[in-house]
C-alpha cells in the first residue's frame, strides 16, 4: 500500500523530526530487527532495546548503534511469563520517562511451524508469539493515554517465504490472528491518537502488488508510520513475504 509513497531505498528519505524519538524495540536478535535499529539510531533516536540473550554478535551491535542513536538503553530480561513481560514493559516505559514508538520484532520460523499439523497448534503458536506485544502495547499505550502522546505500535511478525500450499496456509492462520489482535487495540487506543499497525505474512489469496520482502523494508515502513506522514495511518497489516531473511 504505501512502498510506492516512502520508496524501497532506506536511504532515500530522512525524518528529521525523528531525532530524540524515544523507541522500543523488543526481540531484538543478530538475526531479527538489526536494520530497524540502526534505521532509527541513524535518525539520532533514542533507543530503549530488548535483547532476549546476549551475543558476541549483539555485544558488537551496540557500539555500532552507539555511533549514531542519540543514547541507548539496553534490557536483557527473560520475559517467560505475563508477569515478567509486564514488569519489562513498565521499565521500559521509564527509561527516557515515556515512549514514542514501539515496535515488537516478532520472528516466526521454519522451526517455530515444524509439526505443527493444524489449524488450532499454529493458533498456539502464534498466541505465544503475540503474548508479549500484547502486554506490552498495552502497558506502554496506558502510558502514552497517561501523558497524552500520541504515539505508534508496529508490530512485526517475519515468516520465512512461503512455497507449498500447506505452507501458505499456516501463514494464513498466522495473519489472520495478527489481524485481529491489531484491529482490536487500534480501535481501543484510536481516541486517545495511539496507533497500532502491524507487519504479516502476505495472504494467500494476494497477487502481485507491493510487498515487504526485506528487513531493510520493514525499517523503511516503520520509519514512514513513525513520522508526520503516518499519523492517519492505524489499524492495518501490511503484507510481508520472506522478510524473515536478511
Amino acid at each position: 500500500m504505501l512502498m510506492t509513497a516512502i520508496g524501497r531505498d532506506l536511504s532515500a528519505s530522512f525524518y528529521g523530526e525523528l531525532a530524540g524519538v524515544r523507541t522500543l524495540i523488543t526481540g531484538l536478535s543478530p538475526e531479527c530487527g538489526v536494520d530497524v535499529a540502526r534505521a532509527f539510531a541513524d535518525h539520532k533516536a533514542r533507543l530503549v532495546l530488548h535483547v532476549g540473550e546476549c551475543s558476541p554478535e549483539t555485544d558488537a551491535l551496540l557500539p555500532l548503534l552507539n555511533e549514531t542513536a542519540w543514547d541507548i538503553k539496553l534490557f536483557t530480561d527473560a520475559c517467560q511469563s505475563s508477569d515478567e513481560a509486564v514488569c519489562f514493559a513498565q521499565n521500559a516505559v521509564q527509561a527516557f520517562g515515556g515512549l514514542d514508538v514501539v515496535i515488537n520484532m516478532i520472528p516466526v520460523t521454519a522451526a517455530d511451524l515444524k509439526d505443527r499439523v493444524s489449524i488450532a497448534d499454529v493458533e498456539d503458536m502464534v498466541s505465544e508469539k503475540l503474548t508479549m506485544p500484547l502486554l506490552t502495547t498495552r502497558v506502554v499505550a496506558n502510558r502514552m493515554r497517561l501523558t497524552l502522546t500520541e504515539g505508534l505500535v508496529l508490530n512485526a511478525m517475519t515468516t520465512p517465504a512461503t512455497h507449498t500450499a500447506g505452507e501458505a496456509a499456516l501463514a494464513g492462520v498466522a495473519r489472520a490472528t495478527l489481524a485481529a489482535f491489531t484491529r482490536r487495540e487500534a480501535e481501543n487506543w484510536a481516541e486517545n491518537g495511539i496507533r497500532v499497525n502491524a507487519i504479516g505474512p502476505r495472504a494467500a489469496t494476494s497477487e502481485g502488488g507491493a510487498y515487504l520482502a526485506s528487513e531493510p523494508d520493514i525499517a523503511s515502513l516503520a520509519l514512514y508510520l513513525a513520522s508526520k506522514r503516518g499519523k492517519s495511518v492505524t489499524g492495518y497489516v501490511f503484507d510481508s513475504d520472506g522478510a524473515g531473511l536478511r
